[in-house]
């Protein structure tokens, strides 16, 4: 198959400025979590306190500060807001490590993917294998980034894959024994839109749920490029089962070849669902 080099880098090229600009709020921004946890407080509370945690501590945040705190039982409110923003600091570094659980184990599937010969490979698809060791590298900085988000905020970097997942990766791999290079790399393509999607979907849904602004600028932007992984993940499994793997090729023409829906068929939904995403504590440090 011939691919074209300059299309392929010119394509990988957008996937690192995505990447570069949704790392972005990590390196430029650490100092603000740190200030955040210190000082418990942080513009966004009423409305993502209010949202995830019902309207009375919604009622408790917006009177932080207001003459009734001054009066009989004010002292007691104080401490219940006090408590209120240590818990949601809490909660934001085990959804951080949840998170970083999630790409510990997205890195640990490309890197067995790139062991079989239909993949990694030199007989394997140029522009299969290339995204995989893309991908693979650039979830390795989404864990990074993570970690470096929950240690800023006082909490411990997680090193494990997501405990809740690893069953369904070690079953998929344990099926592609035997199978051909056919088989072999829809199964892969599968597997990869799976976590894919479970990252994009879990990031859609962190990014409501937590409660340092700078933290969601990271999960809002990473999410962004989960999403592109997704779109791509599934354009190269419709050409597959379409029997037509010839098509996944940058090479010059090919895109005359493309059935019309391959316009389309990466983006199914106007709006991402949460039905996949992972619970907030699931790959917490324990």
């Amino acid at each position: 198959m011939n691919v074209d080099p300059r299309a392929l880098n010119e394509l990988l090229e957008e996937s690192q400025d995505l990447q570069a600009d949704a790392l972005r709020p990590t390196r430029d921004a650490l100092h603000e979590l740190v200030d955040v946890n210190r000082s418990g407080a942080d513009t966004d509370d009423h409305e993502n306190l209010a949202f995830h945690e019902g309207h009375r501590r919604g009622v408790f945040t917006s009177l932080a500060g207001a003459p009734l705190l001054a009066a009989a039982g004010g002292l007691t409110l104080v401490g219940a807001l006090a408590s209120s923003a240590a818990a949601a600091s809490s909660q934001d570094i085990q959804i951080l490590q949840t998170a970083a659980s999630i790409e510990n184990l997205a890195v640990a599937t490309y890197k067995t993917a790139l062991t079989l010969p239909y993949i990694g490979s030199s007989s394997a698809n140029a522009v299969v294998n290339k995204f995989a060791r893309v991908t693979m590298n650039q979830h390795a900085q989404h864990a990074d980034a993570f970690n470096a988000a929950a240690r800023a905020l006082g909490g411990k970097i997680q090193t494990k894959p997501d405990p809740a997942f690893v069953p369904v990766v070690n079953k998929a791999v344990a099926s592609l024994s035997g199978a051909s290079a056919a088989q072999g790399t829809l199964g892969v393509v599968g597997l990869a839109l799976e976590l894919e999607n479970i990252a994009a979907e879990t990031y859609v849904k962190d990014t409501v749920m937590v409660r340092s602004s700078t933290n969601k600028a990271l999960f809002a932007s990473i999410m962004g490029v989960e999403a592109q992984h997704v779109a791509v993940l599934l354009a190269v499994q419709a050409l597959l089962n379409a029997g037509a793997p010839q098509l996944i090729s940058l090479a010059p023409g090919t895109a005359a070849s493309l059935p019309a829906a391959a316009g389309s068929v990466g983006f199914p939904n106007a709006f991402y669902k949460t039905n996949s995403a992972a619970p907030a504590t699931q790959g917490a440090v324990k």
